[in-house]
């Protein structure tokens, strides 16, 4: 602590004590620093018998060395001062060099983080107008040419899309093996079932059409490892189908009554072609002939049965399945079900469950009433739940043959219904909502380096629905419905169904539906900014 008092001493005198510099000072400046030097003196003994107190060794040979040489010490430490300065003055520089270059590169990088909020806020805005005109019947259309250059920068140079899309877990290979399996079943069956119902009066299975998220290219996270078909019935010879409307006042989810009546068949008799006519024989040559009508054996009533129907359907794969070339290499077991055919294929450790649903036609179109039963809890056995499997699974293969990147559709599907579950929406909701942005964003912006924006575009497309609480049907009414897709004239001109009436009818619902959307637009988020 004493030598504090030397150093301000020290600087004091440099300060207010400056060196001679010639001869020609007047007198009074010279009696000043005569008696500025004795001050100093002064002061000096002062602290040289104040360090003596101190410690009389190391002071005393100190300040008896200052005092023989204190202007070289001077002189030595201003010079030391004047290196500590230009020092930090150097250091201090390169530091805001520094703080500058990171700012630059901290705006740069806000300014692109900018840039992609501002292209989402665009794109959510332009989606949800897009979905707004889609709920007022879809009519118009938005220009291309601007959302064609903001594809160009924004997210199409995002490599978190890209990232992600190619970690998305993808059981592609397995459905492929299983749909392959199922399929190449089917055809071999089919073979068999025309040769043995071709001269009976029992219903005619058609080739087998492959439904549901397997056949589709994805699963979701519920899916129940399941394949299924449905096998169209066609008639037999002498019959014919009439669909009557059961459930009067509902559009979706609907089911009919098959009617079954008998069409005379005398001219195909007069033609050597030999079927009995139904009609105009009498019972008992019917009965003589073993000719018994659908309507006495697979029946209630005038209606097919589905209980009987199936129970007769499983006896004709029973039958027929030491005649199909896969019985050498597969175990065949049926599983129970009074509403379809499921059986389960094992060969060593590879297990295949199958699922055969049957269904009719209405008319030539798409749409199927089919034997799996609804959401509802009790149905009369003579109920055919009307689908749209079959369009459905038709849009996905219309969409793979046109997209740059066939799968990656699905693989928002699987992103959405995977990874991002348990957030209150079902499978069926996001397949929907998927659709729905397929028909607004052109089809040419469904490649890998926009998979984070079309994720987004989708986000967009179910706020604008939970916000109107209205997320319409995709087959029924749907006026951009591909023309490769039959529909009955009747449907297209409907008004199509809301499949969120449920929340428009329940404020608590609805609420909750917002607030699962908050949850996981952040978890979309985090996972982006992850990759």
């Amino acid at each position: 602590m004493a030598l504090l008092p030397l150093l301000v001493v020290l600087v004091q005198s440099l300060i207010q004590y400056p060196q001679p510099a010639g001869d020609g000072l007047d007198e009074a400046t010279h009696r000043r620093m005569k008696e500025r030097q004795e001050l100093l003196d002064h002061e000096m003994a002062r602290l040289l018998q104040e360090l003596e107190e101190q410690d009389k060794g190391w002071g005393a040979m100190l300040f008896g060395a200052l005092q023989q040489q204190w202007p070289f010490w001077v002189l030595a430490g201003v010079l030391l001062l004047l290196g500590l300065w230009f020092s930090c003055r150097r250091r201090s520089g390169e530091a805001s060099n520094n703080d500058v270059r990171e700012g630059e590169d901290s705006v740069d990088g806000q300014k692109e983080c900018t840039e992609v909020k501002v292209q989402e806020s665009s794109d959510a805005s332009e989606q949800r107008s897009r979905g707004k005109e889609d709920h007022d019947g879809g009519k118009g259309e938005s220009g291309s040419g601007g959302m064609e250059d903001r594809e160009k920068t924004g997210y199409a140079g995002n490599e978190q899309g890209i990232h992600l899309v190619d970690r998305i877990e993808w059981p592609v290979e397995d459905l492929e093996r299983g749909c392959s399996v199922t399929a190449e079943l089917m055809e071999s069956l089919t073979r068999v079932f025309v040769d043995s119902v071709s001269n009976s009066s029992y219903p005619v299975p058609q080739e087998a059409i492959g439904v549901g998220s397997a056949f589709e290219g994805w699963s979701p996270r519920d899916w129940d490892g399941v394949y299924r078909v449905l096998v169209p019935l066609n008639p037999p010879p002498g019959h014919a189908f009439y669909l009557e409307l059961n459930s009067a006042g509902q559009v979706a989810a609907r089911t009919f009554n098959v009617c079954v009546e008998l069409v005379c068949t005398c001219e195909k008799e007069q033609l050597a072609e030999k079927p009995l006519c139904f009609l105009h024989h009498s019972r008992k040559e019917l009965r003589r002939k073993q000719k018994r009508s659908l309507l006495e054996t697979l029946c209630t009533g005038s209606y097919l049965d589905v209980a009987k129907t199936s129970h007769w359907f499983c006896q004709l794969v029973r039958s027929s399945w030491l005649q199909v070339p896969q019985w050498h290499s597969w175990h065949l077991v049926f599983q129970p079900c009074s509403r379809s055919c499921q059986l389960q294929l094992v060969k060593g450790r590879e297990s295949l469950t199958v699922e055969m649903l049957f269904g009719v036609r209405r008319g030539d179109s798409d749409i199927f009433v089919v034997s799996q039963p609804t959401k509802a809890t009790m149905m009369a056995s003579t109920a055919w739940a009307e689908t749209y499997a079959v369009a459905e699974a038709k849009f996905f293969q219309h969409i793979a043959r046109q997209l740059p990147c066939e799968s990656l559709h699905l693989k928002c599907l699987q992103l959405f219904t995977c990874i991002l579950r348990d957030t209150g929406f079902s499978s069926s909701a996001w397949k929907t909502v998927v659709m729905h942005v397929l028909t607004t964003v052109p089809l040419s912006r469904w490649h890998r380096r926009a998979f984070a924006r079309r994720l987004w575009d989708i986000m967009a497309y179910l706020d604008r629905c939970l916000q109107l609480t209205h997320l319409r049907h995709f087959v029924l009414g749907n006026e951009r419905l591909p023309a490769e897709i039959s529909l009955p004239p009747a449907m297209r001109g409907v008004v199509p169904p809301n499949l969120f009436e449920h929340l428009a009818r329940d404020p608590a619902a609805h609420r909750e539906a917002r607030q699962a959307y908050g949850r996981l637009r952040f978890r979309l988020g985090v996972l982006l900014s992850s990759h």
